[in-house]
């Protein structure tokens, strides 16, 4: 494994229990029935019911969990043994049937079976950690059955350019080959302070990459939307709205906080022919 992600992944390990005990990912509330997918994340992707979802980078699987509670066939997979142990955890104590393997994203194919996956799934938070999204792409396709999708729900890379706290540009939009190195004491959720392994490295990805790397890889786009809202308190001034998300204030200019990503893995004649025929 590259380096830099053998050191992602250490931070990871670490913050596993305190995202456990946050009152962010709120796990006592997801057990007594919170989903925590985001409605229009659920509506993009339709019906699920009896479908093969694969979550990559899934971390302690909570959204993996929300699939499956919709009816999915689920497998998780994340590159921290300490997440995957407590994803696994999570399922037995909700009785729900899901899958999760240890791998680095890299190796996907190497853990799930290949054209297996009806749907498969990246949510919040997940492509900064990733060196190469063509590889990405690639392994993806790889693990799509035709006809099967790739749904994507991330923060929008124009924010990554922008102040700590301000709407000033002070970073670069475009990636830089060797990451961007961190080192910041804590999490992004509430607790946590005084963690030790506290360096990270991440990759900007600007959406033209990602959507050129998805056609690449020979998936066809359906849906490309880009959202006003974000998950968290990016900068100070944002404002929580009720149902959780943040916003700009009223009368602010509105800019790009989310995006998402549906693509799809084209079915060839022969593929629609013996689906018909019941192989």
């Amino acid at each position: 494994m590259d380096e830099r992600l053998v050191v992602n992944r250490t931070a990871w390990e670490e913050r596993v229990p305190i995202h456990l005990a946050s009152e962010y990912y709120d796990v006592e509330g997801f057990v007594a029935g919170r989903c925590s997918l985001r409605p229009f994340e659920v509506d993009d992707v339709g019906d699920v019911a009896g479908l093969d979802l694969v979550h990559l980078q899934c971390h302690f699987g909570q959204d993996t969990l929300s699939w499956a509670r919709r009816g999915a066939h689920v497998t998780g997979l994340d590159f921290s043994a300490a997440a995957i142990a407590e994803a696994q955890a999570l399922a037995a104590r909700l009785g729900l049937d899901a899958r999760f393997v240890e791998a680095d994203v890299y190796r996907a194919a190497e853990v799930v079976e290949p054209a297996s996956a009806d749907v498969v799934y990246t949510g919040i938070g997940a492509l900064v950690w990733l060196p190469d999204v063509w590889r990405w792409a690639e392994v993806v396709a790889s693990l799509l059955r035709p006809g099967g999708m790739l749904y994507l729900c991330e923060f929008h890379p124009f924010t990554d350019m922008l102040a700590e706290d301000a709407l000033v540009v002070t970073e670069d939009y475009f990636t830089r080959p060797d990451g961007t190195r961190y080192e910041v004491d804590g999490t992004y959720t509430d607790g946590g302070d005084g963690t030790l392994h506290n360096v990270t490295w991440e990759w900007t990805h600007p959406i033209g990459d990602v959507v050129t790397a998805v056609v690449a890889a020979g998936l066809q786009v359906e849906l490309l939307a880009e959202r006003d809202v974000t998950l968290w308190q990016r900068w100070p001034f944002l404002e929580r709205q009720v149902d959780g998300t943040y916003r700009l204030p009223a009368g602010s200019p509105r800019i790009p906080l989310l995006y998402s990503l549906r693509a799809r893995l084209p079915a060839t004649p022969a593929d629609r022919a013996d689906e018909e025929a019941g192989g």
